[in-house]
């Protein structure tokens, strides 16, 4: 029998793909223990079978990860990052060569139950250290690996940090190995979780990734570009944009453009604006009366006004014009050349002449 292929997801929304080669299928959102590069660590289900072979698949297309950063350990000095080199070959594709060791029990839960209550006071501290060392940095988060043989802290910064001191004082603060991430404010909030302006929970924590989102898409769906209007908690224009913008895009395809002259039942009609959400379109007329009419009703008046126009406009065929008789056109050809060669030859006798 196969392994079977599971997504698991951990604290702040991270996530990553192992094999579970038991014959007993795990179900979502139950929790396992899996092994890490140094130890093990704790989470829940959060996809099996076809949907995380299809998760998996979309990760590896991405060129790069979620949450990816500058990171050290105690053990390994941080170095200045490098940029890629221009003929690097993409990234392959995620192989689940991880397993998962067993399913968890209570006591495997109320262990991480305990690690995720002491992480405020683990940000705490590294806030402080990072504080006494004059870094210009935000501690976002803190992060320990069940076992306790890892502790990730995540940051933000505007600029590069050299945190070596830093990973040695947390190193021998907690006597663990210290990992050190720098992150987004975007990957910040999808972390820390949050509610929108909306009320409801913000799209970051549950969207399978982070986009780019630019001001064209916010003109696309005629919202104000006022950034205090249309960006998150985080700063950052909102993953909802990114989100709605291809039902805006398809939705729109139906709607004649604003600003478009069209021929009525009543005439000839501006478009002013439309209502993709109740099917409604807005028009003007010459004489300066708006009406707002559906968009199937729209539609059947302009294919009416069309039919009737067609007739009216389309004018009768031209007879054809009579062909010359090929005689004439035979005899008028010699008798031009032979003046235009009489012509010449009377110029050629005038310059001879003393």
């Amino acid at each position: 029998m196969p392994a079977q292929l599971v997504e698991i997801r951990f604290k702040g929304n991270r996530k990553a793909y192992f094999r579970w080669h038991e014959p007993e299928p795990l179900r979502p959102e139950e929790p396992v223990i899996v092994e890490t590069d140094r130890g093990l660590d704790l989470g829940h289900v959060s996809a099996t079978g076809a949907a995380a072979s299809t998760k998996c698949e979309r990760c590896a297309m991405r060129a790069a990860a979620p949450e990816g950063g500058e990171r050290s350990d105690a053990s390994t000095p941080a170095e200045p990052p490098r940029e890629p080199a221009p003929d690097r070959p993409a990234a392959a594709a995620p192989q689940a060569e991880r397993r998962v060791i067993r399913r968890a029990t209570s006591a495997d839960t109320r262990v991480a139950d305990e690690l995720r209550r002491v992480e405020d006071d683990v940000r705490r501290k590294a806030r402080e250290r990072a504080a006494a060392h004059g870094l210009e940095m935000k501690v976002a988060d803190a992060e320990w690996q069940w076992d306790r043989n890892k502790l990730t802290v995540y940051f933000t910064a505007e600029r590069r940090v050299d945190f070596r001191n830093l990973v040695r004082d947390l190193a021998s603060l907690f006597r663990t190995r210290i990992e050190l991430r720098q992150i987004g404010v975007r990957d910040e909030a999808k972390r820390l979780d949050g509610i929108g302006r909306c009320g409801r929970q913000l799209c970051c924590t549950w969207l399978p990734e982070l986009r780019p989102i630019g001001l064209q898409i916010a003109k696309d769906q005629r919202l104000s570009l006022n950034p205090t209007q249309i960006s998150g908690p985080c700063g950052r224009l909102l993953c909802c944009l990114r989100f709605e913008h291809d039902f805006y895009v398809a939705s729109r395809k139906r709607f004649p453009k604003e600003g478009k002259t069209l021929a009525t039942a009543h005439g000839t009609e501006k478009v002013v604006s439309i209502d993709i959400f109740r099917e409604r379109v807005t028009l003007r007329a010459e004489d300066g009366t708006s009406r707002t009419l559906p968009l199937a009703d729209l539609k059947r008046e302009t294919e009416g006004a069309a039919a009737v126009a067609e007739p009216a406009l389309t004018p009768p065929p031209e007879p054809p014009a009579p062909a010359p008789p090929p005689a004439a056109a035979s005899e008028a050809a010699p008798a031009r050349g032979e003046r235009r060669r009489g012509r010449r030859g009377g110029r050629r006798r005038r310059r001879r002449r003393p």
